[in-house]
């Protein structure tokens, strides 16, 4: 790697990268409702206005997750929050920053598949509303909560349809492919876990079986929502076989990491807030797959929350846990450094993924003071 690097430039390179795909996305929604605007007005352009057009702009224009780069004056795209890709790390650390030669063909490659991620990803969180039952989202009201289940249904498919067809390129539309079926099967046995059957063959199987059996689910349903962008772009680039592998694995453990901290939140107050407490659905919670050894087979579900709470290792199991996600978090960071081609690339990573990886240490670093460590 380059022996010198200023984070300055970095960061105006990924907020130039970030302005863009914001734009490509506005551009999308512009194409989407033409039809509309040069068409006559009539019931069925209402219709269809109301029934597609608006549930697809809200889907994608809200609900945001991850922090943003704050706006910065003179910046690019300073007028609004930005939200950086890791579609667009991998066109930086594997075709160069802008001072460099371009691409022109790969360039247009990557603008439409970081678009594409950006679809799916929205289409991923309006489905996964309905599915758990949560009528907000970051705050705001869930996609279901103001179009109704059966228009939110509709927008998700259409939302996944039209990504894929965005993407063009087969290379990418068959990585997303493979993604979109990874997140499925994951969602899949994440509800699973939520009925009397699947329940009760966890708590009475070994501790070490019921961790692989979280594992196993957060690695499909919240790694691939790390592995889908990263891969897409890799494809894309046609990046060699050994670099798509290490990238793979990171994004294995930012997923664990990132599902470790969501689950841990539910027993921290500062993190959690006003749903502390509340998120113990079937046994989807890491902590219960440490803690329930000794609960007896067949225990009702509401003797959970207080045995769980009241147990003598919670605090530190939630330490434990913790560390565990920092660590994951880590090993991921120097996994993809390790194919990071300069500096700047590490550099701009780091930017793009701590906009929650310094949530995951600001946990430890709460339990730890909790805990007297």
């Amino acid at each position: 790697m380059a022996t010198t690097m200023d984070v300055t430039d970095v960061e105006a390179v990924v907020r130039s990268d970030a302005a863009l795909l914001e734009d490509d996305l506005a551009e999308f929604l512009d194409a989407l409702t033409a039809p509309a605007r040069t068409a006559g007005v009539s019931v069925y352009d209402t219709a269809l206005r109301r029934a597609l057009y608006e549930p697809v702009a809200d889907a994608l224009g809200s609900k945001v997750g991850q922090q943003a780069l704050p706006p910065t004056a003179g910046a690019p795209g300073g007028r609004a929050p930005l939200r950086p890709s890791m579609v667009y790390w991998a066109y930086r650390n594997y075709r160069g920053f802008p001072e460099e030669p371009e691409s022109t063909a790969d360039l247009a490659v990557i603008r439409r598949t970081a678009v594409a991620v950006r679809i799916l990803l929205k289409a991923a969180v309006a489905l996964d509303d309905i599915q758990d039952g949560s009528g907000v989202r970051y705050g705001e009201p869930a996609l279901h909560a103001t179009h109704g289940t059966s228009l939110a249904l509709n927008t998700g498919a259409w939302l996944i349809m039209s990504a894929l067809r965005h993407a063009a390129d087969p290379a990418v539309v068959d990585s997303l492919v493979r993604s979109v079926g990874s997140g499925f099967t994951g969602q899949a046995v994440d509800m699973s876990s939520r009925t009397a059957l699947t329940r009760a063959e966890l708590l009475a199987a070994p501790r070490a079986t019921r961790v692989d059996f979280w594992a196993s689910t957060a690695a499909l349903k919240t790694g691939t929502l790390f592995w889908m962008p990263l891969d897409a772009a890799a494809a894309g680039l046609r990046v060699v076989e050994d670099d798509r592998l290490a990238l793979d694995g990171a994004m294995r453990q930012l997923g664990l990491a990132s599902q470790l901290f969501n689950d841990l939140t539910d027993f921290v107050p500062e993190f959690g807030g006003a749903n502390t407490h509340e998120d113990f659905d079937g046994l989807g919670n890491r902590v219960f797959l440490e803690l329930l050894d000794d609960v007896p087979s067949g225990s009702p579900r509401e003797d959970f929350k207080p045995y769980v709470l009241g147990h003598p290792k919670l605090e530190g199991t939630l330490l434990a846990l913790a560390e565990e996600a920092v660590a994951l978090k880590r090993a991921a960071k120097d996994a993809v450094h390790g194919v990071c081609r300069s500096e700047r690339s590490a550099a701009y990573f780091d930017v793009t993924i701590e906009r929650k990886g310094h949530l995951i240490d600001r946990l430890l670093a709460t339990v730890r003071q909790r805990s007297g460590v």
